[in-house]
């Protein structure tokens, strides 16, 4: 079938990459457009160096011309660009059109999961949200990779399933939204958190406990939200909670190793052309738990760090003396 990818970043490119290897007719919008030109002429992308991509998969700065016909559109771009995106192209979107949303963040401001943008951007469409481990660079490498597609229409979820699946990808299916999406975006912030955690010089006893207390607030907020807590146990929550907080391709806990070693967070970022989503989503995380009033000190004291200048190296010992508590409070 017809597929669209729109967001040409490493895994929006990887996303495409796979739905024209699996024989579906894939075109993919990019905002450069030296981007578009190199996955058309050369069939590489700079956001994937050393992947080579699908030789059918074609590229364009043209939105509308992306769109055009696709019954599948996968939503891959940046959260704090995708409203903007998706509003841009929307006319072009068909009536019937399954969209499936791989961005993984909290809207700042209205406080909107991504698929909340997108059905309000796009109206009257089933909407998919695409969650799980996954490295972009490793799925166009073809390592086994599993992944879930999350849906409250169970035919929306089978067809993203079917058009995504192959030997090494593999799409699970589940109708808890909220639990999916917030399982990938709060991983991001705590991503940063373990980050902190190794650039100031702890070991893996302390990776560990934060690891397993961000998991605790993860569930926690999700459940106040009406998501199911035995989600968070599954690959969108923990699954995608380990893969991003000690594996090295992780951008999110790049940017945290290199604040805990002293930098501020624009020294963090400077020079860097991909988006570490758990930034933009730690101030959207703390408002949403304030409120809903739910406890997460690791969110906060990340927020403390990152954006009020906290010393990295006081904010361990400040959590380990907070109140002594039971350890399952849900």
């Amino acid at each position: 079938m017809k597929c669209a990818v729109i967001g040409a970043g490493a895994w929006g490119t990887a996303l495409a990459d796979l739905l024209a290897s699996n024989g579906h007719d894939t075109m993919i919008w990019a905002y450069e457009p030296d981007v578009a030109e190199t996955i058309d002429k050369c069939h590489e992308n700079r956001f994937l160096r050393g992947a080579r991509l699908a030789t059918t998969l074609r590229a364009s700065t043209d939105q509308h011309e992306v769109l055009r016909d696709a019954a599948v559109v996968i939503y891959a771009a940046p959260s704090p660009h995708l409203r903007r995106i998706a509003n841009a192209g929307a006319s072009a979107v068909r009536s019937d059109a399954v969209l499936a949303v791989a961005t993984k963040g909290i809207e700042r401001g209205s406080l909107a999961l991504m698929t909340s943008v997108i059905e309000s951007e796009i109206a009257g469409r089933a909407v998919v949200a695409v969650s799980g481990p996954s490295f972009a660079a490793e799925v166009v490498e073809r390592q086994p990779t599993a992944v879930v597609a999350a849906s409250t229409r169970e035919d929306a979820a089978l067809t993203v399933q079917g058009a995504l699946s192959s030997a090494s990808f593999r799409v699970y299916t589940n109708d808890d939204v909220t639990g999916v999406e917030l399982g990938g975006a709060l991983k991001n912030v705590m991503a940063v958190a373990t980050g902190i955690v190794e650039g100031v010089g702890l070991g893996f006893n302390s990776r560990a406990a934060l690891i397993t207390r961000g998991l605790h607030e993860m569930t926690r907020l999700g459940v106040a939200l009406g998501a199911r807590a035995s989600t968070f146990a599954g690959l969108a929550g923990v699954g995608d909670l380990v893969l991003t907080c000690t594996g090295a391709l992780s951008r999110n806990r790049a940017i945290g190793v290199a604040i805990g070693k002293g930098a501020t967070l624009d020294e963090a970022l400077a020079g860097k052309e991909t988006v570490a989503e758990g930034v933009f989503t730690t101030s959207s995380a703390l408002e949403l738990a304030r409120k809903h009033d739910v406890d997460m000190p690791i969110v906060e004291m990340a927020h403390r760090i990152l954006f009020d200048g906290y010393s990295a190296r006081d904010a361990v010992p400040e959590l380990m003396a907070r109140e002594l508590r039971s350890e399952q409070d849900l």
